[in-house]
């Protein structure tokens, strides 16, 4: 019988979005760009280290009104309906530090759609155009923040709970432990600190010293 809890939410509604309903989310968010001028893109989680489109310049920012957290079930990418993982959205509160790109105008009708069927498959986020502070100066940038109305949008989980559930959760793209330790790295990597996100990892790499070596 499946598991009701929060960490098993197998009886909680779940579904793919269409073509048209991404193409009507996209079309929404390009109608507030001015036509020939650069994008902006904010990235937190996996668009830090798997971008995916071309782009020109490469920030280092800080997101107020939003903090990054594990806070979308992963059915497909990192876990299944039966046993689903969690990736990162950003909720309400606080501030995140993350990167923005900068893509020409020209790379925009390319980089969108695709950005748009990876990041809005189950329309999970929203997308918004906020004000995102660099050292360059502000930009306005899009950013993907969580719909907490979604049935894929989890609240705060205590950190045990959160640990067992990216132990045991893989998808289509891998382990789900891989994503938090390679977002992890990322954040690291680029200068970026987020004590909640490496303490998961700390603890998620403690797990594989602990593991016998292959006979």
């Amino acid at each position: 019988m499946a598991d009701s809890s929060p960490s098993s939410p197998a009886s909680l509604p779940f579904r793919l979005w269409s073509a048209e309903e991404k193409q009507a989310s996209l079309q929404a968010a390009l109608a507030q760009m001015q036509a020939g001028q650069d994008a902006w893109v904010f990235a937190y989680g996996s668009l830090i280290w798997r971008p995916e489109f071309e782009f020109v310049e490469r920030r280092q920012a800080t997101l107020h009104g939003y903090h990054r957290a594990l806070c979308l079930w992963s059915r497909v990418n990192r876990g299944t309906p039966e046993c689903p993982g969690l990736v990162l959205g950003l909720d309400r509160g606080g501030s995140c530090g993350g990167m923005v790109y900068r893509l020409a105008p020209d790379h925009v009708p390319q980089a969108f759609p695709a950005l748009w069927d990876r990041e809005m498959s189950t329309g999970a986020y929203l997308p918004r155009w906020l004000k995102c502070n660099t050292r360059q100066g502000p930009v306005r940038a899009l950013v993907f923040v969580m719909d907490r109305s979604n049935p894929g949008y989890v609240s705060t989980l205590p950190e045990p709970e959160v640990l067992a559930i990216v132990r045991r959760a893989t998808g289509r793209y891998g382990p789900c432990t891989d994503y938090v330790l390679q977002t992890a790295q990322a954040l690291r990597e680029s200068g970026i600190r987020d004590a909640r996100l490496e303490s998961i990892a700390r603890q998620l790499s403690d797990d594989r010293e602990r593991l016998p070596e292959d006979a």
